[in-house]
């Protein structure tokens, strides 16, 4: 796939990828994907589970070596940028297996790495927003995984990156936790960093990116803003009834620009070329059959619904 389109953060990239190859004993594990974080915001990387997400941020971090392609961080290409220590300070990264020493104590452990940063943030003040005193003094290993969760972020922000790297930075979190992990991505954002940020959790997606990039098979399938991306799918109206209805009569009274599905049992929805006549048109096919067409709306598709367009899977 080419460069991204308009809205796209390939202008003053901090993460500029082109062409990025990948394979596992002759299987493509990432096949020709491009991809830009911009400073100050949030690209997010979508895809089901062995779409390429972790190999490619993987890749980005020099942790695998890519069969082909050009990486550049920070405006520096890969290899050069891993082998300087000024750029290794300057990206921070949360990894799904935490990459923490289980023997170190939490506290202990943010103190050290903020001395090894010439501008960290305030380690007591970051613990304090994550809950991390509450086991400060319990060894890595003895975490929960929530806990290490926290403490992973702690160790990805305390040194003020500005590129960071989030591998699902709030699975296993409570919703509390959640908006504090959010709140913190939003000031690392306007503090100038580039964020890449891959979840499972489409609602975070939508919130905290800019910029989204949908891949499957390690290729990339959409790019944009999640508002561009939801806007190239067309209007629906959605509702609720019984299930089974017989929508022969719905299709055959509405314009053939529109499409009539049951994708759930009891759940309908009219897609295409969705006007006022085609709302009307469902609304009186309802009435004339005495049906209550619940949770009745009309608008564009959802992200989630979008990806589920696109890879015909779901994302979790």
């Amino acid at each position: 796939m080419g460069g991204p389109p308009d809205g796209s953060p390939s202008a003053g990239a901090a993460l500029r990828v082109r062409g990025l190859v990948k394979r596992y004993a002759g299987r493509l594990a990432v096949d020709g994907l491009d991809l830009d974080v911009a400073a100050g915001s949030v690209t997010a990387l979508l895809g089901p589970n062995g779409a390429g997400k972790t190999t490619t941020v993987e890749c980005c971090l020099g942790l695998r070596r890519p069969d082909a392609g050009s990486l550049q961080v920070l405006g520096t290409e890969l290899a050069e940028a891993t082998a300087s220590a000024d750029h290794r300070a300057a990206v921070g990264a949360m990894l799904q297996d935490g990459g923490l020493p289980t023997s170190a104590r939490p506290m202990r452990l943010l103190r050290h790495l903020a001395r090894l940063h010439a501008r960290p943030r305030d380690v007591d003040v970051l613990a304090e927003r994550l809950g991390i005193p509450a086991f400060a003094r319990t060894s890595v290993r003895r975490l929960s995984g929530g806990q290490r969760q926290r403490l992973a972020l702690a160790a990805a922000l305390v040194g003020r990156p500005r590129l960071v790297f989030l591998d699902e930075p709030t699975a296993g979190l409570d919703p509390a936790a959640r908006l504090v992990v959010w709140e913190l991505v939003r000031e690392v954002v306007a503090d100038g960093a580039g964020v890449l940020l891959t979840t499972h959790d489409l609602d975070e997606a939508e919130r905290l990116a800019q910029h989204v990039v949908i891949v499957d098979g390690g290729r990339a399938l959409a790019t944009g803003s999640p508002g561009v991306l939801t806007a190239r799918s067309s209007a629906s109206v959605r509702f609720t009834a019984s299930p089974g209805l017989d929508l022969g009569p719905l299709r055959q009274a509405l314009s053939e620009d529109v499409a009539v599905s049951e994708p759930a049992p009891g759940s309908y929805v009219v897609s295409g070329d969705v006007d006022p006549q085609v709302v009307a048109g469902v609304t009186s096919w309802c009435a004339q059959r005495g049906v209550m067409p619940e949770a009745l709306s009309v608008g564009r598709p959802s992200l989630e619904e979008v990806f589920l367009d696109l890879t015909g899977r779901s994302l979790r």
